[in-house]
Protein backbone atom coordinates (compact mmCIF):
# COMPACT_ATOMS: atom_id res chain seq x y z
CA UNK A 1 0.00 0.00 0.00
CA UNK A 2 1.27 3.33 -1.29
CA UNK A 3 -0.06 7.14 -0.47
CA UNK A 4 -0.21 7.01 -3.84
CA UNK A 5 -2.55 4.11 -4.27
CA UNK A 6 -4.11 3.58 -1.24
CA UNK A 7 -6.25 0.47 -2.54
CA UNK A 8 -3.95 -1.36 -4.79
CA UNK A 9 -3.71 -4.08 -2.13
CA UNK A 10 -7.00 -4.04 -1.67
CA UNK A 11 -8.52 -4.23 1.83
CA UNK A 12 -9.53 -5.80 5.35
CA UNK A 13 -12.65 -6.28 6.16
CA UNK A 14 -15.02 -7.79 8.50
CA UNK A 15 -12.44 -10.58 9.44
CA UNK A 16 -11.63 -10.94 5.69
CA UNK A 17 -9.53 -9.46 3.08
CA UNK A 18 -10.88 -8.48 -0.20
CA UNK A 19 -9.34 -7.23 -3.59
CA UNK A 20 -10.96 -5.73 -6.55
CA UNK A 21 -9.57 -7.58 -9.92
CA UNK A 22 -10.45 -6.56 -13.38
CA UNK A 23 -11.07 -9.53 -16.02
CA UNK A 24 -8.45 -8.10 -18.97
CA UNK A 25 -7.99 -10.46 -22.38
CA UNK A 26 -5.02 -12.28 -21.43
CA UNK A 27 -7.15 -13.91 -18.68
CA UNK A 28 -10.04 -14.83 -21.23
CA UNK A 29 -10.23 -18.37 -23.42
CA UNK A 30 -11.19 -18.48 -26.86
CA UNK A 31 -15.21 -18.36 -26.26
CA UNK A 32 -14.58 -14.73 -24.49
CA UNK A 33 -14.89 -16.50 -20.54
CA UNK A 34 -11.88 -16.28 -17.88
CA UNK A 35 -9.82 -19.22 -18.63
CA UNK A 36 -9.75 -21.82 -15.44
CA UNK A 37 -6.02 -20.97 -15.11
CA UNK A 38 -6.26 -16.96 -14.19
CA UNK A 39 -8.29 -17.84 -10.91
CA UNK A 40 -5.83 -19.41 -9.57
CA UNK A 41 -3.88 -16.14 -10.22
CA UNK A 42 -6.45 -14.44 -8.73
CA UNK A 43 -6.76 -16.10 -6.11
CA UNK A 44 -3.36 -16.14 -5.59
CA UNK A 45 -2.66 -11.98 -5.77
CA UNK A 46 -5.53 -12.20 -2.91
CA UNK A 47 -3.46 -14.59 -0.77
CA UNK A 48 -0.52 -12.07 -1.15
CA UNK A 49 -2.25 -9.01 -0.88
CA UNK A 50 -4.17 -10.51 2.78
CA UNK A 51 -0.52 -11.09 3.82
CA UNK A 52 0.51 -7.93 2.82
CA UNK A 53 -2.24 -5.46 4.87
CA UNK A 54 -1.66 -8.17 7.90
CA UNK A 55 1.97 -6.90 8.25
CA UNK A 56 4.07 -10.33 6.46
CA UNK A 57 5.48 -9.83 3.70
CA UNK A 58 7.13 -12.59 1.44
CA UNK A 59 10.33 -10.97 1.03
CA UNK A 60 10.84 -10.38 4.97
CA UNK A 61 9.94 -14.14 4.99
CA UNK A 62 12.36 -16.03 2.37
CA UNK A 63 15.31 -13.15 4.30
CA UNK A 64 14.82 -14.67 7.53
CA UNK A 65 13.74 -11.85 9.54
CA UNK A 66 11.43 -13.73 11.63
CA UNK A 67 13.91 -16.78 12.66
CA UNK A 68 14.66 -18.48 10.05
CA UNK A 69 13.80 -18.24 6.41
CA UNK A 70 10.44 -19.22 5.30
CA UNK A 71 7.63 -19.69 2.31
CA UNK A 72 4.56 -20.50 1.81
CA UNK A 73 3.40 -23.31 -0.23
CA UNK A 74 0.19 -24.30 -1.97
CA UNK A 75 -0.23 -28.06 -0.84
CA UNK A 76 -4.07 -28.20 -1.79
CA UNK A 77 -6.69 -26.24 -3.80
CA UNK A 78 -10.59 -27.16 -4.29
CA UNK A 79 -11.73 -25.21 -6.96
CA UNK A 80 -15.51 -24.59 -7.52
CA UNK A 81 -16.50 -22.75 -10.90
CA UNK A 82 -20.14 -21.71 -10.42
CA UNK A 83 -20.41 -19.01 -13.49
CA UNK A 84 -18.48 -17.61 -16.18
CA UNK A 85 -16.98 -14.28 -15.86
CA UNK A 86 -15.93 -12.23 -19.00
CA UNK A 87 -13.39 -9.71 -20.26
CA UNK A 88 -13.91 -6.16 -18.33
CA UNK A 89 -15.87 -7.72 -15.26
CA UNK A 90 -14.70 -6.45 -12.14
CA UNK A 91 -14.51 -9.04 -9.48
CA UNK A 92 -14.09 -9.21 -5.68
CA UNK A 93 -11.63 -11.51 -4.90
CA UNK A 94 -12.47 -12.17 -0.97
CA UNK A 95 -10.14 -14.32 1.76
CA UNK A 96 -10.81 -15.43 4.78
CA UNK A 97 -8.53 -17.17 7.10
CA UNK A 98 -10.46 -20.20 8.55
CA UNK A 99 -7.70 -22.16 10.33
CA UNK A 100 -3.99 -21.87 11.54
CA UNK A 101 -1.77 -24.74 12.94
CA UNK A 102 0.93 -25.51 13.11
CA UNK A 103 2.83 -25.21 9.97
CA UNK A 104 -0.92 -25.38 7.84
CA UNK A 105 -2.98 -22.27 7.21
CA UNK A 106 -6.32 -23.13 5.65
CA UNK A 107 -7.97 -20.32 3.59
CA UNK A 108 -11.49 -19.66 1.83
CA UNK A 109 -11.55 -17.39 -1.47
CA UNK A 110 -14.21 -16.82 -2.96
CA UNK A 111 -14.75 -14.61 -6.77
CA UNK A 112 -17.37 -12.45 -6.69
CA UNK A 113 -18.93 -10.22 -9.35
CA UNK A 114 -21.71 -7.24 -8.41
CA UNK A 115 -22.00 -9.40 -5.04
CA UNK A 116 -22.62 -12.81 -7.34
CA UNK A 117 -20.99 -15.81 -6.46
CA UNK A 118 -18.16 -17.24 -9.18
CA UNK A 119 -15.96 -18.93 -8.31
CA UNK A 120 -14.73 -20.29 -4.49
CA UNK A 121 -11.71 -22.13 -3.54
CA UNK A 122 -10.67 -23.87 -0.44
CA UNK A 123 -6.69 -23.52 -0.12
CA UNK A 124 -3.89 -25.13 2.27
CA UNK A 125 -0.97 -23.56 2.49
CA UNK A 126 1.86 -25.17 3.83
CA UNK A 127 4.48 -23.23 5.79
CA UNK A 128 8.24 -24.23 4.83
CA UNK A 129 11.79 -23.58 5.50
CA UNK A 130 15.03 -22.67 3.39
CA UNK A 131 15.04 -26.91 3.27
CA UNK A 132 11.65 -26.65 1.33
CA UNK A 133 10.35 -28.78 4.77
CA UNK A 134 7.08 -27.94 6.80
CA UNK A 135 8.15 -25.98 9.98
CA UNK A 136 5.63 -24.18 12.58
CA UNK A 137 4.84 -20.57 11.93
CA UNK A 138 6.55 -18.26 14.35
CA UNK A 139 3.72 -16.79 16.90
CA UNK A 140 4.33 -13.04 15.65
CA UNK A 141 3.16 -13.72 11.98
CA UNK A 142 0.29 -16.23 13.35
CA UNK A 143 -0.52 -13.08 15.62
CA UNK A 144 -1.07 -11.20 12.80
CA UNK A 145 -2.66 -13.02 10.32
CA UNK A 146 -5.16 -13.98 13.42
CA UNK A 147 -7.19 -10.77 14.02
CA UNK A 148 -6.91 -9.76 9.65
Amino acid sequence: MTARWPDLSGRLSDGSHVLAVRVYYEDTDFTGVVYHGAYVKFFERGRSDFLRLAGVHHHALAEGQHGSALAFAVRHMDIDFLKPARIDDVLEIGTRLVELRGARIVLLQEAQRDGDLIASAAVTVAVIGADGRPTRLPRTIADRLRPA
